[in-house]
């Protein structure tokens, strides 16, 4: 249900909006004292709020419409959120049909790359994401800030400079200088004013991983407008530094079910780099991603990036609501484009 519902006065609701509070869901895991802060008002006001919240959030015998508990809903609302849930686009309009749209919020996005990939070619497609999310609103875009957490060391900050200009240059090309919005967002489209929206955490062990998605919560609080979660590789130290298998399992779908759940509360996107193994399955050797069968159940969706001829290619090898589908795709100097030939469905694995 919408804030605009509750019996609160114009400018209460206005601020409530302006924070970023427009659903009765987005107040029912915050206190008191933190919406205070948020807006700026009374602890007393800030409590009658979410009391308010509270008591409109319960069962409505009438049409049923409403969370029968805080934290349950209905499936009819569960549709409605569906169709409005943005998407973030890759800039390849073909990996983004096959994809329902782009990288969809709400939702953990795995991806990895075959052996000859190309490490490379796949720290951009991370670094794609963390430009095109911030494309204004009024652009098509989320305008939106992003997290990159690299354990790696393979972040390119003159090639996210590079990416935002040509995201810019694409932009203004397919919308027009003569856009209505153009004056008010000219300030913001810029490669600074991008590259400073990307804010970077450089891990160097899984302990120091797990910090940091622990802080993420109480982070894209204090942010706001974080639109999409980077995490480049999920894989790295738990493959370098663990022995104990079934410990490894344990903490990786804890971080899993923290990532999903931030996706969820701040409706963003979560996309995850991981490595490529085999797997010897129907009496053959088959390319997966890395961390086991427990790990591929932690994610919504899995692509892998591959080569056919000289051609490189995104699958969709696993998703609850997209077809399996192949798209081409090229890594240019602008970032990630389209291929010349057409997305076409075929069967990988």
């Amino acid at each position: 249900m919408e804030i605009s519902t509750l019996p609160l006065s114009p400018t209460l609701r206005a601020k409530l909006l302006s924070a970023g509070y427009s659903t009765f869901r987005s107040l029912s895991s915050i206190s008191s004292p933190e919406l205070a802060r948020d807006l700026n008002i009374s602890d007393h006001e800030a409590l009658e709020i979410l009391k308010f919240a509270s008591h409109s959030n319960r069962l409505d015998m009438s049409d049923g419409s409403h969370a029968l508990v805080n934290g349950a809903q209905t499936a009819w609302d569960m549709l409605c959120d569906e169709q409005t849930v943005r998407h973030i686009t890759t800039s390849c309009e073909d990996l983004d049909t096959i994809l329902g749209g782009g990288i969809n919020c709400k939702e953990i996005t795995e991806i990895g790359g075959v052996p000859g990939i190309g490490k490379t070619q796949l720290g951009i497609c991370r670094i794609q994401l963390a430009v095109n999310v911030q494309i204004p609103v009024d652009y098509g875009g989320l305008g939106g800030k992003a997290i990159y957490i690299d354990t790696e060391g393979s972040f390119m900050v003159e090639r996210a400079f590079q990416i935002a200009e040509a995201c810019i240059q694409d932009t203004l090309d397919k919308f027009g200088f003569q856009h209505n919005g153009f004056e008010a967002c000219q300030e913001k489209m810029q490669p600074k004013a991008f590259l400073a929206n990307i804010f970077y955490f450089r891990v160097c062990s899984y302990t120091e991983q797990i910090a940091v998605i622990n802080h993420l919560d109480k982070f894209i609080t204090e942010q706001k407008d974080v639109k999409i979660i980077i995490v480049d590789s999920v894989t790295f130290h738990f493959r370098q530094d663990f022995d104990d298998l079934a410990l490894r399992t344990r903490i990786l779908s804890g971080l899993a079910l923290k990532l999903m759940k931030l996706a969820k509360k701040f409706c963003l996107a979560v996309v995850l780099l991981n490595q490529v193994t085999t797997k010897f399955m129907e009496g053959s050797f088959q390319l997966t991603l890395a961390l086991g069968d427990s790990w591929s159940h932690a994610c919504t969706n899995r692509v892998i990036l591959y080569w056919n001829g000289n051609e490189r290619y995104a699958y969709i090898d696993k998703s609850p609501s997209l077809q399996s589908a192949s798209a081409p795709l090229s890594v240019t100097g602008k970032g990630i484009r389209n291929a010349a030939s057409n997305y076409k469905r075929i069967k990988m694995m």
